[in-house]
């Protein structure tokens, strides 16, 4: 197993971030974090100020902007997260707090194996 990429707590990255790998955020971003098919794990302490787009997202720190995933999203007990959430799933511990909107949709659909005539 890989060993994800970490944006130590004192780092402050400005700008677009893709990544084909998990990503662990414990400083802070501003702009966006594009992890298709990876998971993107926001550490208490971290703050960003940026659009994510990942399989899965983890928030336990502090998160102003759009998060979209494709299997879900996680608001930790001390996660503090404004904008908008799109995942299929959720789920929010207690001492979370969120303020904005979240829509759930289905996951995106799986190519499957189709048989040749």
């Amino acid at each position: 197993m890989e060993r994800p990429t970490e944006i130590g707590a004192s780092l402050v990255v400005k700008g677009q971030i893709t990544a084909h790998e998990d990503i662990i955020v414990s400083g802070r971003v501003e702009g966006s974090i594009a992890a298709s098919g990876y998971s993107v794990t926001v550490n208490a302490g971290a703050e960003l100020v940026a659009d994510i787009q990942a399989r899965a997202i983890v928030v336990s720190g502090q998160v102003f902007g759009t998060l979209s995933a494709d299997e879900r999203i996680e608001l930790g007990p001390t996660a503090n997260v404004e904008g908008e959430l799109t995942a299929p799933a959720f789920q929010v511990k207690d001492g979370a707090m969120f303020g904005g909107k979240a829509e759930t949709r289905n996951a995106p659909p799986k190519a499957g194996l189709q048989l040749a005539s």
